[in-house]
């Protein structure tokens, strides 16, 4: 299993850059695959402590449903558009992928579903420098961290 530790221990500004992304708001969109196998998009909020990335799922939701048939999962931070002629201070979006792990029952609020993310793939999208060329970075436990860039 690769926890949010791993990405911490290899590659710590990336993974500063992406969890400040991930912080900045409460409120992130995950992915999750129906029983059919269409997509799901559900709001849901994220936790980054103890070296691991968490979330919850109210009682009887479909997410939780879903995570616990199939636990693939994408979870995007909030995303944000630049501010005309401020393009170069975006800081981007960042996503996060992999299968969520039943961690037992959530802590606070209703008795719900409390996963831990074993993480297949980290990506921080946003902007060069002088804002000229799209940026993609991420990382996978498998090849660390790669960069391209689009103009």
């Amino acid at each position: 299993m690769t926890a949010w530790a791993e990405v911490e221990r290899t590659e710590t500004d990336f993974a500063q850059r992406v969890r400040a992304l991930f912080d900045a708001h409460r409120h992130k969109t995950i992915a999750t695959v129906r029983a059919d196998g269409s997509p799901r998009i559900s709001g849901i909020e994220a936790v980054f402590g103890g070296g691991e990335l968490t979330f919850g799922s109210m009682p009887n939701a479909r997410k939780g449903a879903d995570l616990r048939r199939d636990p693939r999962f994408a979870l995007h931070s909030a995303t944000v558009d630049p501010l005309e002629g401020l393009e170069a201070d975006w800081p981007g979006e960042a996503k996060i992928s992999g299968r969520a792990v039943s961690a037992g029952r959530t802590l606070e609020g209703p008795d719900g579903d409390l996963f831990r993310a074993d993480i297949s793939e980290v990506v921080h999208t946003h902007l060069d420098e002088k804002a000229t060329m799209l940026v993609i970075e991420w990382w996978t436990p498998t090849f660390g961290l790669r960069r391209v860039e689009r103009a």
